[in-house]
């Protein structure tokens, strides 16, 4: 089996998770800066065997797009023209950067580390990897 990657992408940078060949367990791999993606996912699928893309999919609280879902739309169509083999999915992300913010203090982080927005992404990413592994 090949590894599933989880992508919480924002505007300014992309947390990234991944899980063990056997899809297991979701792990935290990285936050790159958004513009230098596409790159870095070219470079990480060719050394590892990937399945399938994981879009994390903001909605507001009434289940409507959330308004950066306009920026995520055409992250998703050069996605699937650069690597048209891997599939890509969507799954919800609501209250996954508070989850991650609070994952981060029950395990003792200090504030200043808490600062660190590229930890708090890359961890979102993480989450919703392993909410998407409990779903399926």
């Amino acid at each position: 089996m090949g590894r599933l990657l989880a992508l919480d992408y924002g505007k300014k940078r992309t947390g990234i998770a991944i899980t063990d060949e056997l899809q297991l367990i979701a792990s935290g791999l990285t936050t790159v800066r958004t513009f230098e993606l596409i790159d870095f996912l070219k470079d990480y699928t060719e050394k590892e065997n990937v399945q399938k893309f994981i879009v994390g999919e903001p909605r507001q609280m009434d289940n409507t797009p959330s308004e950066s879902e306009a920026l995520i739309a055409p992250f998703l169509n050069r996605l699937k023209k650069v690597f048209p083999h891997i599939p890509v999915e969507r799954h919800d992300e609501r209250f996954t950067s508070k989850m991650a913010f609070q994952t981060m203090i029950d395990s003792g982080l200090k504030k200043k580390k808490r600062r660190d927005k590229a930890l708090v992404d890359e961890i979102s990413a993480t989450i919703i990897l392993q909410a998407y592994l409990n779903k399926i």
